[in-house]
């Protein structure tokens, strides 16, 4: 039986995994050790470029939302890139106070020749996984949902 070493990407990858999920604001400092720093980001709010854009985006999910946190559940190596799969645990600062919400989605990751990220794009379903859990939009919602199942 042989056992392969890990490659410097695949080590990389943990250790950015292991950012994630214990990211706290005090260490949006060392970003700069993780993404490049032209690295471009996209979700279904922001998309936007460069290391103080992407620290914007985590400053802005620290101030808006009570004990933000990430837990990682897969993970998909290929060469210089990954594809992650995760929880995103949080509370609501003005609605449900104190109330655990979980979106679930995934991190596609390219890595560039020194390891750190260069893409991060995250996929997920704003409708299903946050606008249904807001009062007011709930209701709208599940109508569209409903009208576009007709």
């Amino acid at each position: 039986m042989t056992s392969s070493s890990p490659t410097p990407t695949s080590e990389a990858i943990t250790r950015v995994v292991d950012f994630f999920e214990h990211l706290q604001p005090a260490d949006l400092a060392q970003l700069g050790q993780f993404y490049a720093s032209n690295a471009r980001f996209k979700d279904p709010f922001n998309e936007v470029q460069g290391l103080a854009a992407i620290e914007g985006i985590f400053r802005h999910m620290f101030a808006a939302l009570e004990h933000p946190r990430f837990v990682i559940t897969g993970r998909v190596e290929q060469g210089a890139q990954c594809f992650l799969t995760w929880e995103f645990r949080f509370a609501f600062r003005s609605y449900a106070q104190g109330v655990e919400q979980t979106i679930h989605g995934a991190t596609h990751l390219v890595l560039d020749d020194a390891q750190r990220i260069t893409l991060h794009r995250d996929y997920w379903d704003a409708a299903e996984e946050l606008y249904e859990k807001l009062p007011g939009l709930r209701v709208l919602m599940r109508w569209l949902k409903k009208r576009a199942s007709q």
